[in-house]
């Protein structure tokens, strides 16, 4: 069985190894109990998303980068399960992101910004 709490701990470790930081510090950062936070990284303890958005905001990474290296581990594991299990899974797929740049907002010139979002989740309207 998959615990979601399981791999989001080991995907918290892992950004917190790859920035070399101790447990002690980022548990400080978040102001959560190093104990509860060492907890979650092994899978312990479910955290709330006010702790997750916490330690994210300790790690100084989107919680929507936290989520969709998650969802990435997930999936892998679902894959890995059901081929233990023999079961024909389909892979997922993951939507194709387009670029958009923007160069004003309401016909007010702003600083150019590039955004990159699923085809079907941006309308986009020439001016």
């Amino acid at each position: 069985m998959i615990l979601l709490r399981r791999l989001l701990g080991d995907v918290l470790r892992r950004q917190r190894q790859r920035q070399g930081r101790t447990l002690r510090e980022v548990s400080s950062s978040a102001r959560v109990s190093l104990g509860y936070l060492s907890e979650v990284e092994r899978g312990q303890k479910e955290a709330s998303s006010e702790l997750l958005s916490a330690i994210c905001d300790a790690l100084d990474v989107r919680m929507s980068e936290l989520m969709r290296e998650v969802s990435d581990e997930l999936a892998l594991a679902e894959l890995a399960e059901s081929a233990a299990a023999s079961e024909p899974v389909r892979a997922p797929v993951r939507p194709m992101l387009n670029s958009v740049s923007v160069t004003s907002v309401a016909g007010v010139p702003t600083e150019r910004v590039t955004i990159k979002a699923p085809a079907e989740a941006v309308d986009v309207v020439a001016a």
